[in-house]
């Protein structure tokens, strides 16, 4: 049961889960009321950071096609 708490796949959904939650928050941010655009670059930044890393993990998790 150790192995999945650590597994890449929980990882995987756990970055998705964190970019879906700051994905909302940004667009509540930007629509409620008004924040300094350098906390929204920065709540922007992370989001695209997160996207990064779920791009790299689903390739070293997805197997090469045969050709």
């Amino acid at each position: 049961m150790d192995d999945n708490l650590h597994s890449p796949q929980r990882r995987l959904i756990e970055l998705r889960i964190e970019h879906g939650d700051l994905d909302g928050l940004i667009d509540r941010v930007a629509l409620e009321r008004p924040l300094d655009e350098l906390s929204l670059r920065r709540l922007k930044k992370r989001r695209l950071a997160l996207r990064d890393l779920i791009v790299t993990l689903e390739l070293r998790l997805t197997p090469p096609e045969s050709a």
